[in-house]
């Protein structure tokens, strides 16, 4: 039987917009989402054409959370969430959300409606956080007597003070979007949060596509370790960057004042 079609993938041009697809049940969690958000994770990963990830929902919410009935209707496949073999970093909880900031290609989370739980989690691993003013957020796990088990907590310590996050996870009351950009859980609060993303990330593919995974990398890599481990990876990074041809290509359109701008190749 064939797995309905939870999350779909649109590529236009270099930038893949990926939608959680459950809009009757506000997105929530079910296991073929779990499944088919990190297929579709590896997918973007394997092009090298694709720049830029833009994150959504479809219908009234961006994601409500874990769909606790559905699992439950599913005992042995649920368990499987939390089962993390000897060779894996991630259970597949955690993959679900840290896949996509594993990708070397920046992810705008677009955000509207209900943002609770899960969904919450998936967008602390993108890059960028766009929403719209009428937002609601929450970390709900507490609500269920959990934690935040998606990776959320990794991510909540590169964005937000510690008390801050103690708060919101032992609370788990709802903030709104000008609160979660107070927070540093926000990037931008935006009445088209679609349309900002899209022009971010237009804007984001016009830069050598190969320095802006770098970029990612690096920031990754150095955010919140010692500084001579940092300043070994911006030393690493920049090695592997320079001379190379979108190097030179960046640099030949930096220099080229009225010619027209020479594209980029693939990022290797």
């Amino acid at each position: 039987m064939s797995q309905p079609n939870r999350v779909t993938l649109d590529i236009q041009g270099h930038i893949a917009h990926v939608r959680l697809n459950r809009p009757d049940k506000h997105n929530g969690l079910d296991m073929p989402m779990f499944r088919q958000l990190i297929q579709t994770a590896r997918k973007i990963e394997k092009s090298r054409d694709i720049r830029c990830v833009i994150l959504a929902g479809e219908g009234a919410s961006f994601c409500a959370g874990l769909d606790f009935s559905a699992i439950a209707k599913q005992p042995s496949m649920a368990a499987r969430l939390f089962l993390k073999w000897p060779w894996q970093k991630t259970n597949m909880a955690q993959e679900v959300a840290h896949c996509w900031r594993r990708l070397s290609v920046p992810v705008i989370s677009v955000i509207h409606g209900n943002c609770f739980g899960g969904g919450m989690q998936l967008i602390l691993a993108s890059d960028i956080r766009i929403a719209h003013p009428d937002t609601r957020l929450s970390i709900m796990e507490i609500k269920w007597g959990l934690i935040p088990d998606m990776s959320g907590t990794i991510h909540l310590a590169r964005l937000t003070r510690e008390d801050i996050a103690k708060e919101l996870t032992m609370t788990g009351r709802l903030f709104s979007a000008s609160e979660g950009a107070e927070y540093g859980l926000i990037s931008h609060v935006s009445s088209e949060p679609m349309a900002h993303a899209e022009a971010l990330a237009a804007e984001i593919c016009a830069k050598s596509p190969t320095a802006i995974a770098a970029t990612k990398s690096l920031f990754d890599k150095t955010w919140q370790v010692g500084s001579w481990r940092a300043l070994f990876w911006e030393r690493w990074t920049q090695a592997r960057l320079l001379g190379r041809k979108n190097q030179r290509i960046a640099m030949q359109n930096g220099l080229a004042k009225d010619k027209p701008a020479k594209p980029f190749l693939p990022r290797n």
